[in-house]
């Protein structure tokens, strides 16, 4: 299983914003923490702020902030909305799905079993889970612009 960037950035956006709490970051500072595209960041936000987790203040004072404590924002409900489908095989898709077997095979239900017990897990996470189990530092280590990649 892997993630789209889109649901990855979205989990490093709401990291950044519970490390520094109350303090409204632009896209821009969060892009150059991370050493990715500000332009994908920006999608990201959008879909933060549609689901409610953030709110994005607009002006030269604004910025994003969380929309809720950190303790009401569940990762599972953060990845479930930055995930277009989780379409593990091509038989997950019924308007594309090709595969021959389809009809007789046993490895779709393993498989959808599997995505489920990884939704599961991450339902039983919030993000303040994850700033108590992160290490002392975070903060610092989100102050300093990321090494540019190449």
């Amino acid at each position: 299983m892997h993630l789209t960037l889109h649901a990855d950035y979205s989990l490093r956006v709401l990291m950044y914003l519970a490390a520094r709490p109350g303090r409204p970051s632009s896209t821009q500072e969060m892009a150059d923490a991370y050493g990715i595209s500000k332009h994908h960041l920006v999608r990201v936000v959008q879909t933060l702020a549609q689901e409610g987790n953030v709110e994005v203040r607009p002006g030269r004072a604004g910025g994003v902030l969380l929309a809720k404590a950190p303790k009401d924002i569940r990762l599972g409900k953060v990845v479930r909305a930055a995930e277009p489908d989780f379409h593990l095989v091509e038989c997950f898709d019924r308007e594309h799905n090709t595969c021959p077997i389809a009809p007789a095979c046993g490895l779709k239900g393993v498989l959808a079993e599997a995505r489920d017990a990884f939704l599961a897990t991450l339902d039983k996470y919030s993000l303040e889970d994850l700033l108590r189990r992160s290490k002392p530092g975070l903060s610092d280590l989100l102050l300093t612009p990321a090494a540019p990649q190449g």
